[in-house]
């Protein structure tokens, strides 16, 4: 899409009926709220093949406005600051593990292990219970399905914006469909056992179903386990993405490293003096993961709109009613429209206030009030791992210099490369 939009121009053509944007102010109009029209653009039909065990719309799916901002309002009880401060011990104990953990390997591929961290973590807050992938450096079979899926469905979203050469796919690859069903029934069903399982069985320990098995009504377990599958895709591949990134950019790039090294260091007497509140002020570090989700946004695709009936203006530009539109991610924040030198991995554009670059380009979280629900709970993440483990150690990478970007592959999320690193022991 990049070289698209390098070629034609803010606006693309992807399909017979859906245009791709590259602005800043195009996610203001698509995914902000209009008063020309009383609300948001609707999410387009590509979203309804997220519907799950085909019985109930999750908080990603649900296209209705009035049902979606019913499940936002139910959902935030779980990740409100009040709660997350109540959940931070079960956050900072796996954390803990981690850092521990990954001192009896030689060598460690960060793009492996940060997946295992994160989805140890989101597993402990959907469900009170981790996947055991710390513990034993595997990846449970569930991720895997969750994983694989995502490359089968950009399949599928390609296949469903041409339909004729969707329908001419499928006859040279008749076994592809049964696969795909096979894996998502698989998924599906272990989603509402495991939800099941924490519904009955209360956790010691705040957690998601603390929040959210009180005054749930007219909530069912069906559609809790909804929710959870969401919180478990959309709440660990992109955090784990945005860490990669952030350790790869500071090990090809000795000013970040050191400044970053600098700021962590001198801010903390002991490693248990890392909290969600302490790492949080940590400005440089902020700016790092900030320009970390620019350069390489964790989610890639661009979320796609229906624009309304009457017609609307994106970006000075007249759509007709029906078109589907998005602002895609990886282009917006490469666009050189937007930002100087956008190839080139820059956190200081984050802290200088006389930048001329177009911040409000970078939308990691996307925008609007369909804005990522999970935020708070991310940067915790993000500024307590990335203090710890720079706080207990001194990074390498074990393998020569490569190009992250074109290493990887974008499906609905990313396929990363490798990130093999040595690990050494500061001295404290």
């Amino acid at each position: 899409m990049l070289k698209l939009h390098e070629i034609y121009g803010p606006v693309v053509r992807v399909a017979p009926n859906e245009l791709s944007f590259d602005s800043a102010k195009s996610w203001a109009d698509i995914y902000g709220v209009r008063k020309e029209h009383g609300n948001c653009f609707r999410k387009s039909r590509f979203y309804d093949g997220g519907n799950f065990a085909d019985q109930a719309a999750s908080i990603v799916s649900q296209r209705d406005h009035e049902k979606h901002q019913r499940m936002r309002k139910f959902l935030s009880r779980a990740f409100s600051e009040a709660s997350l401060r109540e959940q931070e011990s079960l956050i900072s104990d796996t954390i803990n593990q981690f850092v521990a953990r990954i001192a009896k390997e030689d060598v460690i591929d960060f793009t492996h292990w940060f997946n295992l961290l994160t989805f140890d973590i989101i597993g402990k807050l959907a469900f009170g219970r981790d996947f055991k992938g710390i513990s034993t450096g595997e990846t449970h079979f569930w991720i895997n399905d969750v994983l694989g899926s995502m490359a089968q469905a950009s399949v599928a979203d390609t296949l469903a914006r041409f339909p004729i050469l969707g329908k001419v796919w499928l006859w040279f690859n008749p076994s592809w469909l049964s696969s795909v069903i096979k894996a998502s029934t698989r998924h599906q069903q272990y989603t509402i056992d495991i939800t099941n399982k924490r519904i009955n069985e209360p956790s010691p320990q705040k957690d998601f179903m603390s929040y959210l098995t009180q005054d749930r009504d007219g909530v069912s377990d069906i559609q809790l386990a909804a929710h959870a599958s969401d919180f478990v895709i959309a709440g660990s591949e992109t955090t784990a993405t945005t860490l990669a990134v952030v350790f790869y950019q500071m090990c090809t790039n000795i000013t970040v490293q050191r400044k970053l090294e600098n700021e962590v260091l001198t801010a903390f007497q002991s490693y248990n003096d890392i909290t969600a509140a302490s790492a949080a002020p940590l400005k440089y570090l902020h700016a790092v993961c900030l320009e970390a989700m620019r350069v390489f946004p964790p989610l890639p695709l661009g979320l796609p709109r229906d624009v309304p009936p009457e017609g609307s203006t994106i970006d000075s530009v007249y759509v007709p009613g029906g078109v589907t539109v998005s602002t895609n991610p990886y282009a917006a924040c490469m666009n050189a429209e937007s930002f100087s030198d956008p190839q080139t991995f820059d956190p200081e554009r984050w802290l200088n206030c006389s930048s001329e670059d177009v911040l409000e380009a970078s939308k990691p979280f996307s925008h609007g009030p369909r804005a990522c629900l999970g935020r708070s709970l991310a940067w915790l993440e993000l500024h307590v791992i990335i203090a710890r483990l720079i706080y207990s150690y001194e990074f390498l990478l074990a393998d020569e210099p490569f190009d992250w970007n074109a290493n990887a592959e974008m499906h609905l999320l990313w396929k990363k490369p490798k990130l093999r690193m040595k690990l050494k022991q500061r001295c404290k």
